[in-house]
């Protein structure tokens, strides 16, 4: 079904947008060659002897750097440098602290309790975080979550503080394909495996909505939970002043949820003057921690991000390809495990899933690294649900945030049969088949028959309890105990911690400390980071560019935001989602609000 949604989003969007696109790619290639080069006569930058570390909150950030594509050869960092340059940070003492630039839209819940997890360590090492905020305006609590546990937060004058509670938006397309006369012949294991009901239903069923209710209460009241332990305030009392949102920046102060009234610059003049004398402010990305010596055991940190899909990554110099091909994420598994350098892995995952035969290519990639006595540990990101649990479930320890959303164990598969809605167009869409009762039975053009139907059943009902049973050797459970929270229900990292889905709440740097721990790494010995997959690219004659500049980042920046509006990326995603396998373990459609 690409064909169907996305080559129609695509042409538009290529009509329009390519042209804008080519002009702003070559301009920023041509920009980060003559920066590189320059940088390279003039011996490269270094970090200052004091200096405070900045951070844009309001800069878009994939969860993890980019391995292949336009991506790879400007060295586009993810969030994950941010977390893992903040860590290095408390120990470095030229970095004097930290100054953030809130933002003014979501940063995902998730994403906001690791960053404060981070502040917090941050404080503790003697460190100042100071953070400026121009106000919120839509996304719920977790621009204010990420940095409640700041020193001080400025507010500027004029900057309300909207949100006032989680929403999640689904996209329901089944109106859509009634009036094109499409039929979405898919089935699902079990009722909360929601995924599919964008396509077979016009709104929420019972469970849907349930599970969904349920994860956006408990996210909201652990946001709340940490802003108000963040602030020293009664958690009570800060969930009945969000109540009240909007918020103006005098009932902000009033309330404890910020600090001081402010413009931008007056805040970064105030935290270089804290610094001390000769001070500057250094961006986080920019900032290079000292290494460790190179004879330092190492810790693996395997990255997965996005849609699972098998085979390799794809992609080329305009497009970075799959982020999560089971093929690339299966071998940088392996390179780590054998390398006898490493001592143990940490995975990555931020995924709603995606082909289970790609997830358990993933999956067996991990039980070999096992086997040379090499320990895992999953580090869950965002989302790590469906096929994103799959791979997670045979780690010998999985970390989530309390916000991340996990779980969504089941499995559903089908097509979207067109042939009517062409019918309607003049196309008369007929095909011949020989052989078995499911020769022809995934084409889009008709229906399943009965005996199809059974069949599809059966495949299904092989992989869910395949799904089961993994997970359920992973848990040491028994496979009832495993279908009583699976059946696709997804959620929060603090309710999958209760039901035994995970195994400790925690972040990156804390899946990285449980990693130390599990290979037997004494706490006062110095380790390295490896991060696998290698990035892959470059341009002829000069290789990867480690480093893009700012300005360069941000030609790119400004296209990416033109596709990346949630609900069209959601367009773009569901219309895909049989293109590379007709049964997927894959979460729901979940847009933060």
């Amino acid at each position: 079904m690409k064909t169907f949604f996305t080559a129609l989003g695509g042409a538009i969007l290529g009509t329009l947008l390519g042209a804008v696109l080519l002009f702003f790619i070559a301009s920023a290639i041509v920009g980060s060659v003559v920066n590189s080069a320059t940088a390279s006569l003039a011996g490269g930058e270094a970090n200052p002897d004091s200096m405070v570390l900045s951070i844009d909150m309001r800069e878009n950030l994939a969860d993890q750097p980019a391995t292949s594509g336009i991506g790879a050869i400007f060295g586009q960092k993810g969030f994950i440098d941010v977390l893992t340059r903040l860590d290095a940070a408390r120990t470095d003492e030229r970095v004097k602290g930290v100054f953030i630039r809130a933002s003014e839209m979501s940063v995902g819940s998730s994403r906001a309790e690791e960053l404060r997890e981070a502040i917090n360590r941050l404080k503790d090492s003697g460190k100042f975080v100071v953070a400026s905020s121009q106000g919120t305006y839509s996304g719920g609590p977790s621009s204010l979550r990420a940095i409640a546990a700041a020193d001080e937060i400025w507010i500027q004058p004029g900057g309300d503080f909207l949100p006032g509670g989680i929403t999640f938006e689904t996209l329901f397309f089944k109106d859509l394909l009634d009036r094109l006369n499409v039929r979405a012949e898919i089935d699902q294991f079990y009722e909360y495996k929601n995924a599919p009901n964008v396509y077979k239903e016009s709104g929420y069923t019972d469970a849907h909505r349930e599970a969904m209710t349920v994860l956006a209460d408990s996210i909201w009241t652990t946001s709340i939970e940490d802003i108000a332990a963040d602030r020293g305030l009664n958690a009570s009392a800060v969930r009945t002043t969000l109540d009240t949102a909007p918020l103006s920046p005098a009932v902000m102060i009033d309330a404890g949820l910020a600090d001081k009234l402010g413009w931008p610059e007056d805040a970064m003049d105030a935290v270089i003057e804290r610094a001390g004398e000769g001070s500057e402010l250094v961006d986080i990305l920019s900032y290079k921690p000292k290494s460790a010596p190179l004879g330092a055991k190492v810790i693996a940190i395997v990255g997965g991000e996005g849609p699972i899909v098998t085979g390799g990554p794809g992609g080329d110099l305009f497009n970075g390809g799959n982020a999560f091909a089971s093929d690339m994420v299966a071998g940088a598994i392996l390179e780590a495990g054998r390398d006898e350098n490493v001592e143990a892995i940490v995975f990555r995952v931020d995924s709603p899933g995606g082909s289970p035969t790609a997830s358990d290519q993933i999956w067996r990639a991990i039980k070999r690294v096992q086997e040379l006595d090499k320990p895992v540990v999953v580090s869950m990101g965002s989302v790590a649900a469906s096929g994103g649990y799959y791979v997670s479930t045979g780690a010998d320890w999985i970390m989530a945030s309390r916000s991340t959303i996990t779980g969504s164990i089941g499995i559903f598969g089908g097509k979207l049969a067109i042939a009517d809605g062409l019918r309607e167009f003049g196309v008369n869409a007929e095909a011949i088949s020989v052989g078995g009762p499911f020769a022809g039975a995934l084409s889009t053009i008709d229906g399943f028959t009965p005996e199809q139907q059974e069949l599809l059943h059966a495949w299904l009902e092989r992989g869910y309890d395949r799904f089961l049973e993994l997970v359920a050797e992973g848990r040491g459970k028994t496979v009832a105990e495993v279908n009583e929270i699976a059946r696709g229900r997804v959620w929060s990292g603090e309710d999958a911690l209760a039901v035994g889905l995970v195994d400790e709440i925690g972040g990156l740097t804390d899946a990285i400390t449980k990693a130390r721990e599990l290979a037997d790494i004494a706490s006062d010995e110095d380790t390295r980071l490896k991060f696998y997959p290698a990035p892959q690219g470059g341009i002829p004659g000069f290789g990867p560019l480690a480093e893009a500049s700012a300005g360069d980042l941000g030609s790119l920046a400004s296209i990416a935001e033109i596709l990346e509006d949630e609900r069209i990326q959601a367009l773009i995603e569901q219309g895909s989602v049989f293109d590379r396998s007709p049964v997927q373990a894959r979460g729901p459609m979940i847009i933060e609000k």
